[in-house]
């Protein structure tokens, strides 16, 4: 492969590139999320063990901070796939233009993939969230919260 036909494959897998590093970006935060939900049900379980506080709400919270924890897991293996198929998508466009091979196809297919696995791991960070704000509610004793 010559020199003028390796530039326009650099410059069409910048793309993709510059997708994995803004999902790195959001890994980074789901991972931190996810170590405060494990280090908060620690808190609480050791509280529940030591007999402090009131067992009914820390029992509460925990339930709750294990479906976060659930939902958090989930947005974590969605986003390390987006990372992954768009990894595979610049190898796909490095592959396909040195052996001279018809990939737009599969990185077409591998593109959409990406953005589906992306969206289904905000869908499930935004639900903790959600989560997140009811635990609060348990937390502060607010009373008629609206379960999420």
């Amino acid at each position: 492969m010559n020199f003028e036909r390796l530039i326009p494959v650099l410059q069409v897998a910048i793309g993709p590139v510059i997708l994995i590093s803004g999902v790195g970006l959001l890994l980074l935060t789901m991972t931190n999320r996810f170590g405060r939900v494990i280090d908060r049900s620690r808190e609480l379980v050791e509280l529940v063990r030591a007999g402090n506080g009131e067992r009914q709400r820390s029992e509460a919270q925990l339930k709750i901070l294990w479906d976060r924890a659930r939902l958090l897991r989930t947005a974590i293996y969605l986003a390390g796939a987006s990372a992954l198929l768009a990894a595979t998508m610049v190898v796909a466009l490095f592959v396909g233009a040195l052996q001279s091979l018809e990939v737009a196809t599969f990185v077409g297919a591998l593109f959409v993939g990406c953005l589906a696995t992306l969206c289904g791991s905000l869908v499930f960070f935004l639900r903790d969230l959600q989560r997140s704000l009811h635990a609060l509610a348990l937390e502060l004793d607010i009373n008629n919260t609206p379960r999420a």
